[in-house]
Formats: structure tokens, sequence, C-alpha cells
């Protein structure tokens, strides 16, 4: 049985332009979003709907729609640009999806191309050539493909990602669960390792904020995503600590909005809510929610945002 729908308002769309204005942004640079092969996605929603270990809570999807669907109410919120991360939990799915990846954002130009990669022989070879095909972000979870981010096979994955300064969104944080790899210790491994690794850890690195702020401070390439942090749903069982604010505050422009849409167990305007809900000022929060993104992809800060 699915967990109950979220309710959403009608006019969610014009409550979040009506934010937007507020800051000045014609609108919202999400760099955690999830586009999947439709096999792919219905077992990702069987999963959260079975109340699967890594959730271990009631999950329901917000935006459960045909692709089309999801594309237009994305786009009807206000979200100008997005990515299509995709991730393997097992080996000799990556260069499929990286190939699914480049077809998808082929014919969406505000769509991120997005690829990934998984610890298995040939992964330096299907990065590099993901990245010359154009990929501008990379997706790689820890937690569902369990694997130690140090291991050997990776290490060919980390210098292309290190050269060509290519951004990674990287799940390696305990939250929602906790995995045999996850954690802020071997991601702290990886950059003495690799220090020019351009990172966006994922959810904000919960629940573990203090340890990922500090590498925010000490690597010029490290960003956080706030996917799902700061929302109610997260505060009940990780919440950030009102001590880190001021810090946080201070490192505005090296964190960036990202949502998990389409599959958040509550409304997008809560996402966008929780962001502004802190306080830190309009710049901070213009920031986040689109110009810091813009600038770290670079050619695209010359278009219409």
């Amino acid at each position: 049985m699915n967990p109950p729908a979220v309710t959403i308002a009608p006019d969610e769309p014009a409550q979040i332009r009506a934010r937007l204005d507020a800051l000045g942004l014609n609108g919202i640079f999400d760099v955690h979003t999830h586009f999947l092969p439709t096999r792919m996605l219905d077992k990702v929603w069987a999963y959260f709907d079975a109340v699967g270990p890594f959730t271990g809570r009631p999950w329901p999807i917000a935006y459960r729609h045909s692709e089309e669907e999801r594309l237009r109410v994305l786009r009807g919120l206000g979200v100008r640009r997005f990515s299509a991360l995709t991730y393997p939990h097992k080996a000799g799915m990556a260069a499929w999806l990286n190939e699914w990846g480049a077809e998808f954002a082929a014919d969406k130009p505000d769509c991120l191309h997005s690829a990934t990669f998984f610890p298995e022989p040939g992964a330096g070879d299907y990065v590099r050539e993901a990245i010359e095909a154009g990929a501008r972000i990379f997706k790689a979870h820890v937690q569902v493909g369990d694997y130690d981010p140090g291991s050997p096979l990776l290490d060919p994955v980390w210098e292309e990602l290190s050269q060509s300064r290519t951004p990674l969104v990287i799940h390696a944080g305990h939250g929602p669960a906790p995995g045999r790899f996850t954690g802020p210790a071997g991601i702290e491994a990886l950059l003495q390792r690799y220090p020019d690794l351009v990172l966006i850890v994922a959810h904000m690195g919960l629940p573990d904020y203090g340890r990922f702020l500090d590498m925010v401070e000490k690597y010029d390439g490290v960003h956080l995503d706030t996917t799902m942090a700061f929302t109610a749903f997260t505060e009940e069982s990780a919440p950030f600590p009102a001590a880190e604010l001021p810090r946080l505050g201070a490192l505005g422009d090296r964190v960036l909005f990202g949502s998990d849409f389409p599959n958040i167990p509550y409304p997008y305007l809560e996402a966008v809510d929780a962001v502004l809900g802190l306080g830190l000022g309009d710049q901070w929060a213009r920031g986040v929610l689109h110009d810091n993104a813009a600038r770290l992809f670079g050619s695209w800060r010359s278009l219409d945002l």
C-alpha cells in the first residue's frame, strides 16, 4: 500500500514566484533533481513505498507523475536550471546510465548533462568519455552503491574529475541511515589525496554538518547542497545545530540549493521556505537559490537568470 499522498497547494507555483520576486530572482537553479529511466524510477518508487531500511519511515512521493508531467511541474515551480542525477547500485550500470543521461539532456537546454560512475574496471575511461561528450555534473551515492570512496578502482575517476574540475554531487553522509562506507572520514581522506576535486556534498552531509562545514572551510572546491536539510521532515531526526548558523552564513557562497525532486515527501515550497526560514539574509538566499550554482557552472551565467 502506498503512503498517504502529499497535499500540494494548487497555487504552489504562485507562492514560490512571490518569494523569488521578493528576492529579485527570475528562477531557481536546483542542482539535485532526479530523472531516471522509467524502469529504474519505478523500482526507486517501490522502495520508498515499502519503507526500505535506508528510509525507515513512511516516505510518500510528492511528485509521482509521468516524465513529461514532472518536467512541466518542475519548470512551473520556477526552476530554470536542474540536473538529472542517476546513480548505479552495482557494476555494469554506469556507462548505460551515462548514455541515457546524454540523450535526456540533449533536447533540454535547461538540464545539466548529468553522469555517474561505479568502482569497476574501466570507470575512468567512461567518465572521461562522458566529460568529453559534455557532462557538466556527476552523481555518486556511497550509501546505495555500498562502496568505499577510497577504492583503487576509483582512482582514475578522481583523477579525471580533479583535472577537469567537473562538479560531483556526492551522497556520503550517514543520513538517512548509515552505510558501511558513509560518513565524513572517507571524504576527508579522499580530499587529502585529491584536494582539487569539486564536490557538492548532498544533504549538507547530515547528520555530521559540522565536519562537512570544516571541509568547506579547508578546500575551495567543496560545496554543500541543501537537499532535504532544514525541512520539518529532516529536522525531526537530524536537526541542523543552531550554533552552526553563523558559520553557514559566512560560507554561503558555497551552499547550493537542491531538492531531490520528485522523490520528496512534502511540497517543493517547503524546501524553498526551509532555506528562507534560516533568516540569513536576502543576499545569502539569492546565492543559495540561484547565484552560487550559476557561478559554479560558469558559462550558464550568461543565460536569462
